[in-house]
């Protein structure tokens, strides 16, 4: 343990303590000398590592966490899910549930690198989490149950990665389970994923004789010998593959390197070309340090990913995969950020999650691109265009931090006093410092000289699909409730919180029953308030079934000015499938020429907010396009009263179109015994479910569908009656599809009450 008052002397302490005399209990994980002390505020940006876990709920992505942070020496006891004392799942409800509901970041020391860990949600409700996170991150870590392949949320994670271009390494967990099995889980990885795995470790024994693996690159074999009972992995055996091994290994471990290396040199025309002038009579002979670069190369380029493989759980094969994020996941100078260079030396950051403290106010996640943070300064939002002073700059350590004096780029800060700053911001040093970047990139041939060309691309937020009332327990309770929402939203941009204008109750709108149940249940816990819920109900999209056209006059005396506006637009209904499903407005050329910004501006802000309530049932509208094709407007008139014409002009012109509603599709993944394949299949035929396919995974069936979201409240309950408690699924927005007629009066009648 060390002494607060030793880490005081050299300039960190624990933000969490009051009192520096007592001896400091939460970072045993410190190395002892002040050299290593000190470097724990900027290591060199070459020895930095940045990365995600990410994974399929249950693939081990905590437990995986958890054996990096004991065997880095951070920790001096391996957490447990099922026990509830894991560092990076700190949350009550984290631990009840043995499940990751927010990301956590920790950073710890592994061989001279500086490894900055966030890990993810696997359950599709907090998609967003993994989403901000990969948005800052450089590389990511693919967790796989190797029993199972790669399933729907892996699918959906991955997705999530390309989008960002971070370059992965797979790890292939739980080689203890007796359905275990290396091929299938690699076909999966390929055909799956689209990508082309590169096998660099092979099993050695398999189900409970799992005991280590052959590392095809060094050809040594590591084996984890339990020396005692709750042996903890420490320590293994390394030794080069001899004669001496199993024929069969030996021959699998030369058939395997083999084609590792004609795969490499497939993929990196550099290592094909010493192949060929060097090693080409002696392949065997090539360095294993060659064919690192060469996977590394590969890894960066996004030609292919290294898989390795282990069990977290029973303390195996994780060394080997701290190596491997070292030696083939890129540094921060190793990503390529384009706007970042306009900036040059000077400090720009992506606020990228918010978390709430009560005592120090919201704590805003930054990752540093470039210049250094230092507290006790001011620095500009450029999307909020405000200045705000940060009081103090921490590094996260989960839930407890250390303060630091100065932080560089590279790195992910955590920082105290930006009360304004939310998720997707850019921080920059000063708005004299953001105009500086605006003028070079105008100077480099960027098309737009505005502050906006200058702004890092923030977090996409998916829309609710779920909502429901939420009361408080009495009057004199509603301002509290109030700011636990606005407080939590910061936290949580995928929640929506908004008021019914007819009715007056606050509405939460969220991705799933899970998170609107974890929302709940944090109001609770944390702000002390005992809400009430309304029934769960499912969020559907409008849209329109014709072209329509209208004509609207707005003319408005108000005191002794006269507001005189006339709209004439053409709506029509678009493909909800191309650009998300968004609704688009245009202007025929001539009205683009005579319109001036200002009334432009106004007449699209009236055209966008009517889509914002359709014509049948008041929910958002998709798949909608309108032409704006005269605009009149008389001098005096306001840009507010054009707005107000022009949306009244398109509810007129939606109303003539004709409404159509929507509902969100989801995908479904059911895994079950072939047993109950049967019972299955009915429920859903009676669910309005489709069945795309029907997969064998070892003993059991996958079975592939989409089903309405409406028909699937509580099918978790009626899944596990089914099936005995053997089945496990899961359920993801797929997309938005139009109801038929019989079903969409159905619920018209439902929601107007005839029902």
């Amino acid at each position: 343990m060390i002494c607060a008052r030793y880490m005081l002397s050299i300039g960190l302490r624990c933000s969490g303590c009051k009192v520096s005399r007592h001896t400091h209990r939460h970072y045993s994980f410190l190395p002892d000398d002040v050299k290593s002390l000190r470097s724990v505020v900027n290591p060199d940006v070459s020895k930095i590592r940045n990365i995600g876990i990410m994974a399929h709920i249950d693939a081990g992505k905590t437990t995986t966490t958890e054996r990096m942070l004991y065997y880095s020496g951070y920790t001096r006891a391996i957490g447990d899910v099922d026990d509830g004392d894991t560092v990076t799942d700190f949350m009550a409800q984290e631990r009840e549930r043995g499940i990751t509901i927010q990301s956590a970041a920790v950073t710890f020391d592994w061989k001279n690198h500086r490894i900055n860990l966030i890990d993810t949600p696997g359950h599709v409700d907090f998609t967003l989490e993994v989403e901000r996170a990969l948005r800052v991150l450089d590389g990511a870590v693919a967790v796989f149950d190797a029993s199972a392949g790669v399933e729907a949320q892996t699918l959906t994670v991955w997705r999530q990665a390309e989008k960002h271009h971070v370059p992965c390494v797979c790890f292939l967990n739980k080689m203890d389970k007796p359905a275990a099995n290396l091929g299938y889980s690699i076909d999966s990885i390929k055909q799956k994923l689209k990508v082309n795995p590169v096998l660099l470790q092979i099993p050695v024994g398999s189900g409970k004789n799992f005991l280590g693996v052959v590392d095809l690159i060094t050809n040594q074999k590591l084996l984890w010998k339990a020396r005692t009972p709750g042996d903890d992995g420490r320590t293994f055996d390394s030794k080069p593959l001899g004669q001496s091994d199993e024929p069969e290994l030996l021959q699998l471990v030369l058939e395997a390197r083999a084609a590792l290396i004609e795969q490499v040199a497939d993929l990196d025309d550099e290592f094909a070309e010493l192949l060929l002038t060097e090693y080409s009579d002696n392949s065997d002979a090539i360095p294993s340090s060659k064919i690192q670069e060469a996977v590394r190369r590969i890894t960066l380029a996004r030609k292919g990913v290294p898989v390795l493989c282990g069990s977290s759980l029973r303390n195996k094969g994780v060394q080997p995969l701290l190596d491997a994020i070292t030696a083939y996941l890129p540094a921060p100078s190793e990503r390529h950020h384009d706007l970042v260079r306009w900036y040059k030396d000077d400090l720009c950051a992506l606020a990228f999650k918010v978390l709430h403290d009560k005592q120090r106010g919201p704590l805003v996640f930054l990752r540093i691109y470039s210049g250094t943070l230092k507290p006790q300064t001011a620095v500009h939002n450029i999307n909020r265009n405000s200045t705000e002073r940060m009081s103090r700059l921490l590094v996260p350590f989960a839930d407890q931090h250390v303060e630091i004096p100065s932080m560089t780029a590279g790195n992910i800060a955590l920082t105290v006093g930006l009360k304004q700053t939310v998720t997707g911001d850019t921080i920059v040093s000063s708005k004299a410092s953001a105009a500086a970047a605006v003028r070079r990139a105008h100077a480099e041939g960027s098309k737009r000289g505005d502050p906006a060309s200058v702004v890092l691309s923030g977090v996409e937020v998916p829309d609710p699909v779920f909502f429901c009332t939420i009361e408080p327990p009495t009057m004199a309770k509603q301002a509290d409730l109030e700011n636990a929402l606005n407080c939590l939203q910061r936290e949580d941009p995928s929640l929506k919180v908004r008021v019914d204008p007819d009715s007056g109750q606050t509405i939460l709108c969220g991705m799933g029953e899970l998170h609107i149940e974890i929302v709940h249940d944090r109001i609770r816990r944390e702000y002390g308030i005992e809400t009430y819920l309304g029934p769960l109900q499912v969020a559907y999209r409008e849209s329109i079934l014709r072209e329509a056209s209208a004509t609207d006059t707005l003319d408005r005396t108000i005191g002794d000015r006269r507001h005189q506006v006339t709209a004439q637009l053409c709506v029509q209904p678009a493909d909800i499938f191309s650009a998300g499903g968004s609704c688009h407005v245009a202007f025929t050329e001539e009205l683009e020429r005579q319109l001036s910004a200002e009334a432009k501006e106004a007449v699209e802000n009236g055209a966008r907010s009517s889509y914002l309530q359709g014509p049948l049932l008041g929910y958002p509208l998709l798949g909608v396009s309108s032409l704006i094709q005269r605009v009149t407007v008389e001098a005096g008139t306001s840009p507010a009263m054009v707005s107000a014409c022009v949306s009244r002009c398109m509810l007129k012109a939606l109303k003539l179109a004709g409404g159509q509603v929507l509902e969100p599709l989801m995908s479904l993944e059911v895994t079950i015994g072939e047993e109950h394949l049967g019972s299955v299949l009915g429920d859903l035929s009676q669910r309005r479910g489709t069945v795309r396919d029907i997969q064998s995974r070892h003993d059991d069936k996958v079975l592939l569908a989409s089903v309405p979201l409406a028909e699937m409240m509580g099918y978790s309950t009626i899944l596990r009656t089914l099936t005995s408690g053997n089945a496990t699924f899961s359920l993801e927005l797929d997309t938005y599809e139009a109801m038929n007629p019989q079903d969409q009066n159905l619920l018209l009648k439902r929601l107007s009450g005839l029902l």
